[in-house]
């Protein structure tokens, strides 16, 4: 297997910085440009249309996170309902994403009754501001019961309303976050909005430290999702009752071609794919979502986009956009776009990578190493913060990434390990070991590259290299999160991110402040910073690791000799969410209390075993209705043919020991269907005890299930199996 290369893009503006939609410039000549945004309501829309007074104040609100005063909801709303309508919007929605993991909304028209027979349009500040939808029937983890359905949905103000062209209608997106009655958090976004005041906090309290604050009045968590996705042919789609119910297959024999000649990864991209990838970023375009890369991935059928870097809860909203629009564009050309992480066993899977950094709003990004790495003491703070930060709460953020999906990738040669562990490369690693020793006093030089060739330019040379074996990797100016699935909402690992930060953050200010006093010299400064530094690197070095992630003699250091946790699978790690320490860390941060946290373990573990479980009953009723028919066709076939060649007095030895094998076969998959049949029958009421019995016997039964059904596949008639198979799935033609 092969472990994919990082984008080539850097995911960040020249100067390192994230942008933000209405700050984006490109030439005005190009029609592709010229429509960038031209479907949300952004900075440059509301400059135009919102008096001087009133756009100022919401500025202060996007930009600041000031509250927004209710005073101009009403403007607010109104000049939204005019562009919305001008645009031809009938509806609005708030637009939220609920613990399911996708996007949810209810749509109301704009129009209401005049009382004299006729309509107008109408569209409130309370409206904008604050919506009610049913909140009984979605997860939460018991925060509410079936009959206590009020729950409400509140406008985020710093992502912008965008419009959604569908059906041959317009509706008006507003997002939101979601709350119950009793003001508890439903949805990914309002812990992701309070661990981005948390990391602010703690942040800023370092800048001062260093003095460095000035005109700096918050701090922004910045992120950038890379997709990866499979696409197929929509008629093998819809042939295969294991993609429509599970969104990967759960049988399907190897092809003779693969990935082995390594010819898919960065090649030609197909007609077909293209015109869908053109499609789809023109639509991303409009609304405002800053797609930047695009190339064939390391499977045949695999493909990635990537996007620039945007503030963390833009970019959260904007990746759950891009899902949506690869899936409905992919649709118009004929195509389906699978987002599990393992659609297809043997093939690479997909990964979303999460690159994170920090950066204050006039533009600095906290993680740029610059020049003479050695002597920027801020920056070696905040990256000393972050290696606590993974090294306490490994666990945590191991969790934060379990899925049913993710359980078949993680651990792969395709993707990182389940230990969670820092790749720094050769440079930092150097200026780490010096802190250790005492001083840092130099920084390793790339130098150039002589390629050997008079028309070559010599080209630079970083000082290290990268390291795709690993699960979170510095990358130049930020860190790659590189285990989290291609299918889940990146609120939830970004969460926590953040929060594990905040806490590191505020623990290094806090010894820091205790240490330095008030009014501290520049020489007193640097001394308790890099003797701090020095005691942080040695409590937490053994997290740093540039080597290969996949060799198992890693996997032995790690836990024998690091003691560094490995959750290898999701019923190992979710139950971490529910500890004592992790249920204190959201809560002392106001990310979430205790209910919420406890609730959000109990939903993905419920989730895990409803996932589960619907795989496993959709295997064993494909194996019983679709291959246990087919091979018994088959049988009936070699039967036939015994009986023909014995009546023309043929030798048949052969042919008997074929029909004696295929037999067998047939009598292992009986076997094994009802093997699987009776693991899922199992009741077991507690969820916990349950996703232990899936995973020992459950997923057990599927996988010896698969084997023969594997086996099966290579032996009968290709005009009797029911069903695509790989070599016709991942060819696009």
């Amino acid at each position: 297997m092969h472990a994919r290369t990082e984008s080539p893009n850097d995911l960040h503006l020249a100067n390192g910085t994230a942008h933000r939609p209405e700050t984006l410039r490109m030439n005005t000549g190009d029609s592709v440009t010229q429509t960038f945004g031209a479907d949300v309501f952004n900075e440059r829309v509301m400059r135009q249309r919102l008096p001087k007074d009133v756009y100022k104040r919401i500025q202060r609100t996007i930009k600041h996170a000031e509250p927004l005063d209710p005073e101009i909801a009403d403007v607010v709303a109104a000049a939204m309902k005019d562009w919305a309508i001008e645009h031809g919007a009938t509806h609005y929605t708030h637009w939220f994403q609920p613990l399911t993991g996708t996007t949810a909304e209810k749509h109301d028209a704009f129009l209401v009754p005049d009382g004299a027979g006729g309509a107008l349009s109408e569209f409130t500040g309370s409206a904008l501001a604050q919506g009610e939808p049913d909140a009984s029937s979605f997860p939460s983890g018991g925060l509410r019961a079936t009959f206590e359905a009020r729950g409400y949905t509140a406008w985020d103000p710093t992502s912008p309303p965008f419009l959604n062209r569908a059906g041959g209608g317009v509706t008006l997106c507003i997002p939101t976050a979601f709350v119950s009655w009793t003001g508890v958090a439903l949805d990914h976004k309002t812990p992701l909005l309070r661990s981005m005041d948390a990391i602010s906090e703690q942040a800023l309290r370092i800048l001062k430290i260093f003095g460095t604050a000035h005109g700096v009045s918050r701090v922004m968590c910045t992120a950038g999702a890379e997709q990866e996705y499979f696409l197929i042919d929509r008629s093998f789609y819809f042939k295969r009752p294991d993609l429509l119910a599970c969104d990967r297959t759960l049988f399907g024999a190897k092809p003779p071609k693969h990935q082995q000649l390594e010819d898919h990864y960065f090649g030609a991209i197909p007609q077909r794919v293209i015109a869908f990838m053109v499609e789809s970023e023109r639509e991303l375009y409009r609304l405002g979502v800053p797609v930047k890369t695009r190339h064939n991935e390391v499977a045949p059928g695999q493909f990635e986009l990537a996007p620039i870097f945007e503030t963390a809860n833009l970019a959260c909203d904007h990746q759950m956009l891009v899902m949506e629009t690869l899936k409905k564009v992919a649709n118009r050309h004929g195509l389906q776009c699978i987002l599990h992480e393992k659609p297809f066993a043997g093939i690479n899977g997909s990964g979303k990578h999460l690159n994170w950094s920090m950066s204050t709003d006039t533009g600095v990004n906290l993680l740029d190493p610059r020049d003479d790495t050695h002597t920027n003491m801020q920056f070696l703070t905040f990256l000393c913060a972050v290696i606590r930060a993974v090294d306490l709460h490994a666990d945590v953020l191991r969790a934060s990434v379990a899925s049913a999906n993710n359980d078949h990738r993680l651990g792969a040669n395709e993707a990182p390990p389940a230990i969670m562990s820092i790749f720094l490369g050769d440079m930092l690693t150097d200026i780490i070991e010096q802190i250790e020793s005492g001083s840092p006093k130099s920084t390793m030089k790339g130098g150039k590259l002589d390629l050997g060739s008079r028309m070559l330019p010599q080209i630079p040379r970083h000082t290290g290299d990268r390291n795709r074996t690993s699960p979170f990797a510095f990358t130049g100016n930020k860190f790659e999160f590189r285990a989290v699935g291609s299918s889940q909402a990146v609120a939830w690992p970004a969460t926590v991110l953040n929060t594990i930060v905040a806490e590191s953050l505020d623990f290094v200010a806090t010894e820091l402040e205790k240490s330095l006093g008030k009014n501290p010299s520049e020489a007193k400064l640097q001394q308790v910073v890099k003797g701090l530094l020095q005691k942080l690197v040695k409590q937490h070095k053994r997290v740093i690791f540039n080597g290969d992630g996949y060799d198992k003699a890693w996997h032995t250091e790690a836990e024998k000799k690091r003691k560094l946790p490995n959750l290898r699978n999701s019923v190992d790690a979710l139950p971490v969410m529910g500890s004592k320490k992790n249920v204190d860390l959201f809560k002392k941060y106001g990310v979430l209390n205790k209910e919420e946290t406890e609730s959000r373990e109990h939903i993905y573990v419920e989730k895990y075993n409803k996932q589960v479980m619907i795989e496993a009953e959709t295997a064993a009723l494909m194996a019983r209705t679709l291959v246990l028919p087919a091979a018994i066709r088959q049988q009936t076939e070699i039967a036939t043919a015994v009986g023909a060649s014995e009546a023309a007095d043929i030798d048949v030895s052969s042919l008997r020991d074929e029909l004696d094998e295929f037999n067998d076969l047939i009598t292992t998959l009986r076997a094994r269907i009802g093997k699987l049949e009776k693991a899922n029958d199992v009741e077991v009421a507690d969820e916990h005890k349950k996703s232990v019995h899936i995973r020992d016997n459950v997923l057990t039964a599927m996988l010896s299930l698969r084997e023969v059904v594997d086996e099966l596949e290579t032996r009968i008639s290709h005009d009797l199996w029911p069903l695509p198979t790989y070599r016709d799935m991942l060819s696009i033609r």
